[in-house]
C-alpha cells in the first residue's frame, strides 16, 4: 500500500520498491484511461466512472486499488460512494528532472 512517507526520507531499495510499484501500476492501458479521465474531469465517483470505462465495477475497482495502493490516485469515501482523484504531487515527483536524474548521471 502507498506510503507517504517522503521519497528523500526512505532509503535507497525502498525508493526504488515505491518506484518498481507505481510504474507497474502505469503500464496498463486501462489505468492509463482513467488517469486520463481523472485528470479532465477531477476528482469523480466511482459510480461515473464505470459507464465511462464501459466495464463492471468490480474490475474498475480492482484498477483502481492498483492506482490507489501505488499512491498515484486519492480516494475519499463518502457515505457509500467513493471518489477518485489524480494524486497530483506524486505524479508531479514521478515526471520530475529529479527522477531523471536518479538514471542520468550528467545531471
Amino acid at each position: 500500500m502507498y506510503n507517504e512517507i517522503p521519497l528523500q526520507n526512505l532509503s535507497e531499495d525502498k525508493a526504488f520498491d515505491r518506484y518498481e510499484r507505481q510504474f507497474k501500476a502505469l503500464a496498463d492501458k486501462k489505468r492509463l484511461q482513467i488517469m486520463n479521465i481523472l485528470t479532465q474531469k477531477g476528482r469523480t465517483c466511482v459510480c461515473d466512472l464505470t459507464p465511462l470505462m464501459g466495464m463492471t465495477q468490480s474490475k474498475l475497482s480492482y484498477h483502481l486499488k492498483i492506482l490507489w495502493d501505488a499512491g498515484i490516485i486519492n480516494k475519499e469515501t463518502k457515505g457509500t460512494n467513493s471518489y477518485y482523484s489524480i494524486n497530483t504531487k506524486e505524479i508531479n515527483h514521478l515526471l520530475s528532472h529529479e527522477l531523471c536524474c536518479i538514471f542520468k548521471p550528467s545531471c
